[in-house]
């Protein structure tokens, strides 16, 4: 089911929450790829910028805009190591993003908690939605951080 270059950004974005997690945050993160290559990365960071939008998808999404001169990202594929919440959804929506592959699901607040409502939803844009690469392993950085801070 998943390609190899679906593990090898995913484990990228592995990465990215690692650098969360040194930072003291919430360790989710994110990367874009266009064409096989990697456009952006992004880890979450609302604490430190005092951002309640610094999500790891809105960090890559940003850094993406810039590097590519747009706002669109079509055809590109967003790999993030946590299911997204509705806030990172529209904002992917937004961006055009054509693929979505997410490692962990977020029972919480994750936007599949909403299916029924995005169902009913008239989106200008629909993508691909692709969960649980590498969960074990986006699950347990998620987990061992919240651990350490009971």
């Amino acid at each position: 089911m998943w390609s190899g270059d679906d593990i090898y950004f995913m484990k990228l974005a592995l990465e990215e929450a690692e650098q969360a997690d040194r930072l003291d945050e919430v360790p989710i993160g994110a990367v874009l790829v266009l064409d096989g290559k990697l456009v952006a990365c992004g880890h979450n960071n609302p604490v430190g910028r005092n951002d309640p939008t610094a999500h790891a998808e809105i960090q890559a999404l940003r850094s993406a805009g810039e590097w590519l001169h747009n706002y669109r990202m079509p055809e590109s594929t967003l790999y993030v190591t946590l299911e997204p919440c509705l806030m990172c959804f529209g904002a992917l929506v937004q961006a055009r993003v054509s693929r979505v592959v997410y490692g962990a699901a977020d029972p919480k607040v994750g936007v599949s908690q909403l299916q029924g409502l995005l169902e009913k939803t008239r989106l200008n844009h629909r993508f691909e939605w692709q969960g649980g690469l590498l969960d074990a392993e986006c699950r347990a950085v998620i987990q061992e951080f919240f651990r350490r801070r009971r």
